[in-house]
């Protein structure tokens, strides 16, 4: 039994993408869809990577990050990968905490800024 494939159109929905990013993802080759004539066939194996690859970019790695873990399976295997990963999210995490921190003192900030903006028309 064939396992379902998406067209390009599908692929594009499924994930809520614009051809173009779709497109750029191959190019820089994160995905690698069959091909058929001009058009493109996604299977499971390149659902399973776009999933990754935009759950990475929401928690802020950057595509080359990404491109490096993925390829870390084809070459080294599950557990290669899982180390690296482990490796990925500290450094992430790391970095969204300092993020969190600005964020929290930029906040602080505009909302004294503001708060002595209001006093001074009351």
């Amino acid at each position: 039994m064939s396992e379902a494939k998406l067209s390009f159109k599908e692929m594009c929905a499924k994930f809520d993408v614009t051809p173009r990013t779709l497109r750029y993802y191959e190019y820089i080759e994160l995905l690698d869809p069959e091909r058929s004539g001009r058009s493109r066939f996604y299977g499971p194996r390149e659902v399973a990577r776009m999933t990754l690859i935009l759950r990475g970019r929401r928690w802020g790695f950057a595509l080359e990050e990404i491109r490096q873990w993925l390829l870390i399976y084809e070459e080294k295997g599950t557990e290669a990968q899982m180390r690296a990963w482990i490796e990925l999210a500290d450094r992430q995490l790391e970095e969204l905490n300092l993020q969190k921190v600005q964020l929290e003192g930029s906040i602080n900030e505009l909302r004294q800024m503001r708060d002595e903006a209001e006093r001074s028309l009351g």
